[in-house]
């Protein structure tokens, strides 16, 4: 059996670094395996402290999410414009398209927009739920609408294996929080990626104490939306071999910090410490060719990018290393979750190794 079925990782995930020029412009992805339309795609200004974009194409290109607060869904006409089918529009947003100002674009490809719409009661899901997944790539983003029914909900995510990493977001009221799912955590807890904040043990309203199946996830929409008909969206991740993994270390406090096998030689990288305290800290291979890399941005905060050596990790052939003794990212005896996705596998599916950095 091959190692992994993705042999080239940029056919379902890019990072894509421009600079802005205040009016619109339109980018074609320079990824190895040929280019792809991000249904999935976070944008973030570099250089100064301007919002997270977070759009999608399910939910529409000019609906906009915010990773560092806990507004309501946004339609920002300036901003992402148009998904292509090898890239992305902006327009004269500053947040998104600031002249002269850097910019990061982290995309991933889902079912190119198509959507499936799975009816309560059917494929043992009892609210309807509508999806657009790419099973090949673990992905799907899946919308649904609360009716604030105490209890279990069951929805169909459209993945034929379990997600292990799920992000939940309220579209059409303020105040309500990114819930994030790891299948480290407990059951009965959750995290936030709007915060700094610890692991919320004890809320088995949440997911009602269930992990996800390789059809469906539980959640509990008296507390997740709260609210009678508040549309919610939720991003499914499933590892794949050799493509991207969800997981979990203990920190050290040591800049000779743990290695974490992944698998693969990654090319983006999301970690955050269970105990409070800590960011959401992302690094990724194109704002660091290099090893130490020490250009990270927060998802919790507006913050541009951060170039303290208290943020060193390498990425390796086949993981990460953690390079700080940095009690935000590495912190003794804590416990660290982290979500990553590759450059390259680290054996091909024909048996070739990959290079390291």
């Amino acid at each position: 059996m091959a190692y992994t079925t993705i042999d080239d990782p940029s056919a379902y995930f890019h990072t894509q670094l421009f600079t802005g020029t205040g009016s619109s412009q339109a980018f074609t992805n320079d990824a190895n395996a040929g280019n792809f339309q991000p249904d999935w795609l976070w944008i973030k200004q570099r250089n100064d402290s301007t919002d997270h974009g977070i759009f999608d194409s399910s939910r529409g290109v000019k609906k906009n999410l915010k990773s560092n607060g806990t507004d309501a869904e946004s339609t920002e006409n300036g901003a992402v414009t148009a998904f292509g089918t090898d890239g992305f529009t902006v327009g004269n947003s500053g947040d998104y398209n600031g002249d002269g100002d850097g910019h990061v674009a982290w995309q991933w490809k889902a079912n190119g927009g198509t959507t499936t719409t799975n009816a309560a009661g059917a494929n043992g899901a009892d609210h309807e739920s509508v999806f657009q997944a790419n099973d090949t790539a673990g992905f799907s983003i899946v919308t649904y609408t609360s009716d604030n029914q105490s209890g279990d909900t069951i929805m169909k995510h459209g993945l034929s294996r379990a997600p292990t990493f799920m992000i939940h977001k309220g579209r059409n009221a303020d105040s309500t929080i990114w819930w994030v799912f790891h299948e480290d955590l407990t059951l009965d807890g959750y995290m936030n990626l709007n915060s700094t904040g610890s692991n919320q043990d004890g809320s088995t309203n949440v997911w009602r104490n269930t992990a996800p199946t390789s059809s469906v996830f539980k959640v509990g929409l008296d507390s997740i939306a709260a609210a009678n008909g508040r549309t919610m969206v939720a991003y499914c991740f499933a590892p794949i071999q050799g493509y991207s993994k969800f997981g979990k270390f203990t920190g050290t406090a040591d800049a000779d910090g743990p290695f974490i096998h992944t698998g693969f030689k990654p090319a983006w990288l999301m970690i955050k410490e269970v105990v409070s305290g800590g960011g959401w800290g992302m690094w990724d291979n194109k704002r660091n060719p290099f090893n130490a890399m020490t250009t990270r941005l927060l998802a919790n905060t507006n913050a541009g990018d951060d170039t303290s050596t208290d943020n060193s990790v390498d990425f390796l052939s086949n993981g990460f290393k953690m390079r700080t003794a940095s009690g935000g990212f590495n912190q003794d005896g804590a416990g660290i979750v982290y979500m990553a996705f590759a450059e390259s596998p680290f054996v091909s599916s024909e048996g070739i190794p990959t290079t390291a950095r």
